[in-house]
């Protein structure tokens, strides 16, 4: 048996290429939309791809078993759990608990784990060449190392009410009755690992064993002793801030993601026409660079998201494709630092780039306006916003700050002062790049903090030692 876990840093987000050798098929489990890295792994390895599963509706990304399916041909396979509010809208193979998937040798048995979701799989993995018991489970977000999936973000993003009561209800017994009747020995591959949203404290390590979280685990002990109300005070308390990009996942998931086809290279455009794009309003320019490069200067009204690790997080924060369609211009270093940063793009749902550029020259330009760490207490603003979590902001802020997550700005407009300037910082100056250019590319007038909360923070504590002295 072949089992390939393929990581995506950017979303920190893991999907599983599972083949048979002695039958050259293969099935893959939780694909994003740039599938190219499947095709790749299953020619290298002289298989087909005959089956495309996920283990539930996903909120952080969008899927890609549709895009596979139809490159391939394979059969898609989807949960039939949860109830008839969580069904999947498009034609698929539904699995039931105790449903199996057969790849020559290979036997993948769905697991109902409702939790993190109603409809949530987990899938049992046997490798038929060597025993009959399973020795594998693919959790999805249901245990992470570490950690399990947080069961509020459908109230958090996807528009629900007090169902994270019910979640944790349902992770409790899930926990109790599916995972931990397992042999400590089994491997257990999570759907995500540090950085994610989908969690709070999620270990960084690829996988673990049932035996291990049952003993170190925060929740082992809860479940051994049968205390249901302390498991759900702790899995519920702290949760992370989460992106309302989620609820348009989440929905588009449940439909069915768009199938792209194969995508045609980008091409670079010409100035003249971008810069008349501009002028017409007909496109978006996004800067890749980073944020201290665009404080230089930049496209006037441009995002910057800049290139690196969290291209499609930032992405989601700063575009929603369903309320702007127009066709994203990209600052890039050339075409494949482009086609590379479209990838990205597209595990959030924004496809539509016209192409990049490599230089400013020739398009309008402005230099974003930064307020240093001295001056920002008596400058004059409307709003002076922390785009930080929660939880940064709960450890330590600016005096006056008013708390928003940066994933959360762009839906919530209509509460942020229209006349007068805001103020944005975050931790370093990323975010808050990010969400300043939104803010301005939406015709508010925005100042960045320069060096952000850290900056202050070495101003303060500058003003203390010089004090003592």
């Amino acid at each position: 048996m072949l089992l390939e876990r393929i990581y995506d840093e950017d979303l920190a987000q893991a999907s599983y290429f599972i083949g048979c050798q002695r039958k050259a098929e293969a099935v893959v489990v939780d694909p994003r939309r740039d599938i190219q890295v499947y095709l790749d792994l299953a020619a290298r390895n002289g298989m087909r791809i005959t089956a495309v599963t996920e283990t539930h509706i996903h909120a952080d990304y969008l899927s890609g078993t549709r895009e596979l399916a139809a490159a391939t041909g394979a059969t898609m396979h989807v949960s039939a759990e949860g109830g008839p509010d969580w069904q999947y809208e498009f034609e698929a193979e539904r699995l039931h608990d105790g449903d199996e998937i057969r790849i020559g040798n290979i036997v993948v048995e769905a697991v109902h784990t409702p939790g993190h979701t109603p409809e949530h799989l987990s899938f049992l993995v046997t490798d038929g060449a060597f025993s009959d018991q399973p020795g594998y489970m693919l959790t999805g977000d249901f245990v992470f190392s570490g950690d399990l999936g947080r069961p509020d973000l459908l109230d958090e993003a996807a528009g629900g009410v007090d169902t994270r009561f019910l979640g944790a209800q349902q992770m409790f017994r899930s926990l109790r009755e599916k995972f931990l009747t397992l042999p400590d020995h089994v491997q257990v591959y999570p759907g995500h690992g540090a950085g994610s949203a989908c969690g709070k404290a999620l270990g960084a390590i690829p996988s673990t064993t049932v035996g291990y979280e049952r003993l170190y685990s925060w929740w082992g002990h809860y479940v051994a002793s049968g205390d249901e109300q302390g498991f759900i005070d702790e899995l519920l308390e702290g949760q992370p801030d989460a992106p309302f990009y989620f609820g348009r996942m989440k929905r588009q998931n449940r439909q069915g993601p768009a199938v792209m086809g194969e995508r045609a290279p980008l091409q670079e455009l010409p100035a003249e026409q971008v810069a008349a794009d501009l002028g017409a309003g007909t496109v978006t320019f996004v800067d890749t660079r980073p944020a201290a490069v665009v404080h230089e200067g930049t496209v006037a009204g441009a995002l910057n998201v800049p290139a690196g690790g969290s291209v499609a997080t930032y992405a989601a924060w700063a575009v929603d494709p369903e309320r702007d369609a127009r066709p994203l211009v990209l600052l890039a270093d050339g075409q494949e630092a482009a086609q590379e940063y479209w990838d990205h793009l597209v595990r959030v749902g924004i496809d539509a780039v016209a192409g990049y550029v490599t230089g400013l020259e020739g398009l309008p330009q402005e230099t974003p306006r930064l307020v240093r760490p001295e001056e920002v207490e008596s400058f004059e603003k409307a709003l002076l916003l922390d785009v930080r979590a929660k939880s940064e902001h709960a450890a330590g802020a600016v005096p006056g700050a008013t708390q928003l997550h940066g994933g959360r700005v762009l839906w919530n407009l209509d509460g942020l002062p229209a006349e007068g300037t805001i103020v944005t910082y975050c931790q370093s100056g990323m975010r808050s790049s990010v969400v300043a250019s939104t803010l301005r590319h939406e015709g508010f007038d925005v100042v960045e903090l320069d060096g952000s909360y850290a900056g202050w923070l070495a101003r303060q504590g500058a003003l203390e030692t010089a004090s003592v002295r």
